[in-house]
């Protein structure tokens, strides 16, 4: 399992409601039309977070990270022990 910080995990979080965001507003016909204007929160969200943790241009950290939290159910909701 990858060590992280608040930070990473803040990111990696941020990273994988985006892309949940993502699917869910792209995979309905009704909603992908406004796909820009309903993911520019999520993508704001995203950048920032990656920006806080220093994960910017570092995907192969990320996706450790995102990786990481997804093998860990607990982690999902917050817990970490």
């Amino acid at each position: 399992m990858t060590t992280m910080t608040a930070s990473e995990r803040a990111a990696a979080q941020a990273y994988l409601r985006l892309l949940e965001s993502t699917q869910a507003v792209l995979t309905d016909p009704q909603l992908a039309p406004y796909a820009g204007v309903m993911l520019t929160h999520p993508m704001a969200e995203a950048d920032e977070a990656l920006r806080a943790a220093g994960l910017s241009g570092n995907e192969d950290r990320l996706l450790r990270l995102v990786s990481s939290l997804r093998a860990s159910p607990a982690s999902v909701w917050g817990r970490t022990g």
